[in-house]
């Protein structure tokens, strides 16, 4: 299975989404899971192995706790490969940026102006 098949998959999408903000239990992504998809714990268990076998997330035994975590590694695969296709837009968010910037600068300049008529009436 390609990164990307693993990746399409929206559930699974989601617990990477849960585990970027930290290592979770399994019961915690779970319970989370079936609530938002309507899905059954075996399917929830399911998701998780498809993540542990490709990588994507590591599991840790506490007690009886399974602890999961994301692994970067694929996800910097999935980043390097995207690398080529950024120039398509990484100029016209930078452009976005810039017009930001300057709306915010302008914004700053007549709040600041006494004599400007329309902070100012």
């Amino acid at each position: 299975m390609h990164a990307f098949d693993v990746l399409g998959d929206p559930v699974r999408r989601r617990i990477l989404e849960l585990l970027a903000d930290g290592e979770q239990p399994a019961g915690a992504l779970g319970e989370t899971v079936r609530r938002e998809f309507g899905i059954s714990q075996p399917a929830v268990s399911q998701h998780l192995k498809v993540l542990r076998e490709h990588g994507f997330t590591t599991v840790r035994a506490e007690g009886t706790r399974r602890l999961y975590a994301v692994d970067p590694g694929p996800l910097r695969e999935i980043d390097a490969w995207l690398a080529g296709f950024r120039r398509f837009w990484a100029p016209p968010l930078a452009a976005l940026a810039t017009e930001l910037a300057r709306g915010r600068r302008e914004r700053r300049l007549r709040e600041n102006d006494p004599d400007d008529e329309r902070t100012n009436p």
